[in-house]
């Protein structure tokens, strides 16, 4: 397997699941947005680590 026979497929699939709360519910994705950006650094790497590590729990649990 090639890195291209993981990554792209991964990166469209992102692309979805991050497209589907702006199409089904704009005022929500809008709302959480601007909460979103009045969070302090600390607070978005945290939650950016938190989303890394998920991600890698639920690849290691598929795998």
């Amino acid at each position: 397997m090639s890195l291209e026979d993981i990554f792209v497929p991964a990166l469209a699939l992102m692309l979805v699941m991050e497209g589907v709360l702006p199409f089904l519910a704009p005022a929500a994705w809008r709302e959480a947005f601007s909460r979103m950006v009045q969070f302090s650094d600390g607070q978005l790497r945290f939650m950016g680590l938190f989303s890394m590590l998920a991600g890698l729990l639920l690849l290691f649990l598929i795998r």
